[in-house]
């Protein structure tokens, strides 16, 4: 017995016997376990293709579709075992039962009794296709629906209520890190938060970094420094804005070093409010190679809803970190740059300096005390 195979595929299907006895019975819940290619065709099936059963002798189980490639084996057009449309559909379904109601908290085996896949099978596929777990989806949505009602004024109770929190104390355990503060605070535009900030000149024009005590929630990017003050003001009303250059040093030398080409990823602790569609979205960005792009619709594929392009599209334009999250990867089907938050030409030379390695000639990023005190 393939001793890979053995060691990736679940309990239910540990052996020969269990795997071919899941392909006559064409149990769904081992689709992703594993693969069984058939000699006589040449070609290999997820264990639920519809396709004429093969005999016994003919069989091969393989551990994934790569595994089954290499042996030499093509994929089935029926079931497409290669692909994502039948991973979609379970996930599209799953995503449905969790949306239907916001305050229902489903576990992962009525999840998956609902969607009619094992539980292991549903937990590795969700992750793999959403980036995030069916119980971090639900927390987002909580925090979705949690920041929503406060900011129509809805006082805290209420709305612990009807985001589906079940207790205030449950709430405040776990609110925090969906909304970035207290609810109290959000609720007041983050009353009573402090948020450190920076203006530093760069080869894109002025970027401003803000950071709270827990992570960056803001990097900007615009052309002269009041603007860029006004929009964190919006953002934080009521929040204490301090200018500290001394304290965004570190982050302002790694946007630095990207923007010369010298450094591929960030290492910034990310302190930002998602709706759980929108966190599918930016875990999906963040998982695009450096260097590489891909479309608005390539995007709505890999969260599992290939109809939301335009949701999509809009998740890209409030991404409130550039760089951080890379929205400037995404382009038009055909290639043409669309549009950017910060503005298409940006786009254009962060994806140029991706493609080549190095960036257009630029001073060294310095972040700017009077840049803060004329903006302030």
């Amino acid at each position: 017995m393939n001793s890979a195979l053995s060691q990736a595929t679940p309990a239910a299907f540990i052996d020969d016997n269990d795997r071919w006895t899941a392909v006559l019975k064409r149990d769904m819940s081992a689709d992703g376990a594993f693969f069984y290619g058939v000699r006589t065709t040449g070609v290999f099936c997820r264990p639920s293709c519809a396709s004429r059963l093969p005999r016994r002798e003919n069989v091969d189980f393989f551990v994934s579709a790569d595994e089954a490639r290499a042996a030499g084996y093509r994929e089935c057009k029926r079931c497409q075992p290669g692909g994502l449309p039948r991973e979609l559909e379970i996930v599209n379904r799953a995503c449905a039962a969790l949306d239907a109601d916001p305050q229902q908290r489903l576990t992962l085996a009525q999840l998956s009794d609902a969607v009619h896949v094992s539980p292991f099978h549903l937990q590795r596929l969700f992750k793999r296709v959403v980036g995030v777990s069916p119980r971090q989806y639900q927390a987002a949505q909580r925090g979705a629906a949690l920041r929503d009602a406060l900011q129509r004024g809805t006082d805290v109770t209420r709305a612990t209520v009807d985001a589906g929190f079940g207790s205030p104390s449950r709430m405040y355990c776990s609110a925090a890190a969906e909304l970035g503060m207290a609810p109290s605070e959000y609720r007041r535009k983050g009353a009573g938060l402090r948020v450190h900030y920076a203006c530093a000149q760069t080869s894109l024009g002025l970027v401003l970094v803000a950071t709270t005590d827990k992570g960056i929630c803001k990097i900007a990017f615009g052309d002269d420094a009041p603007t860029l003050l006004d929009d964190l003001r919006g953002e934080f009303a009521s929040a204490e804005l301090i200018g500290d250059p001394e304290r965004l040093a570190p982050f302002v030398e790694q946007i630095d070093a990207y923007l010369r080409g010298q450094r591929q990823r960030f290492d910034l602790p990310l302190d930002i409010a998602a709706t759980a569609f929108q966190q599918r979205v930016w875990e999906a960005l963040r998982r695009i190679p450096y260097g590489e792009t891909r479309s608005y619709s390539q995007i709505a594929e890999a969260v599992g809803s290939p109809r939301a392009v335009r949701a999509v599209a809009n998740a890209c334009a409030s991404n409130p970190v550039a760089l951080a999250i890379p929205c400037h990867r995404v382009v038009h089907k055909d290639g043409a740059l669309t549009g950017y938050r910060w503005g298409t030409a940006r786009k254009a030379v962060l994806l140029d300096t991706e493609a080549h390695g190095e960036a257009p000639e630029t001073g060294k990023l310095t972040p700017s005390t009077a840049d803060m005190d004329h903006a302030a």
